[in-house]
């Protein structure tokens, strides 16, 4: 099986800080039809997301459980299945010091992506990693995905390095599924 492995914040859904209140989540302008094309290619699809705020103490951890909820609604609304979703509740700046800790699933590090993979049964070199940030860019380079970063003025940063270079890159996610498309199934 192959996934699209996405980010959520600037990405998939509308980015609000710290908003994990279900009701204010709401899907990007075109992601819905974005996925559908991919669904129809066969594309699994699978959040990963990093949630530092739960270890600065912003957000509680239950939290996350209706997010989820609220995101597999928002796709089921589409006639869409979200397969995972996976999240990173730490930061080694963190203020909870359960959370704060340098981990191996809180992106640029490929953790999440290689936890969904195994548990899904996921191809990586058949499959994307879309995000707004260079860290999920070398995460799913990282994890041997292509990538694809949805230029959208989220980064900040702008580090470069070999491991943040993407696939292709896109203004929105709807252009991300066009490009994904047009490059069928073949392999790095």
């Amino acid at each position: 099986m192959k996934a699209v492995f996405i980010d959520k914040d600037g990405t998939l859904v509308d980015d609000l800080a710290w908003n994990v209140e279900p009701r204010r989540i709401t899907l990007c302008g075109g992601a819905g039809p974005a996925l559908r094309m991919l669904a129809r290619l066969d594309y699994r699809f699978i959040i990963v997301s990093d949630q530092a705020a739960i270890a600065h103490g912003q957000v509680d951890e239950a939290a996350m459980g209706p997010m989820a909820h609220r995101l597999g609604d928002l796709l089921f609304r589409e006639r869409l299945t979200l397969d995972g979703y996976y999240y990173c509740p730490h930061h080694p700046n963190g203020s909870v010091q359960r959370y704060a800790v340098n981990c191996f699933c809180r992106k640029p590090q490929p953790g999440l992506l290689l936890k969904a993979a195994l548990e899904h049964e996921i191809d990586l070199r058949a499959s994307w990693m879309i995000g707004a940030r260079l860290h999920d860019i070398e995460a799913g380079n990282r994890a041997g995905c292509r990538t694809l970063l949805i230029d959208n003025g989220t980064e900040a940063e702008w580090r470069l390095g070999p491991r943040r270079v993407p696939t292709r890159i896109a203004p929105d996610l709807y252009a991300a599924a066009l490009l994904i498309a047009t490059e069928g199934d073949t392999r790095r």
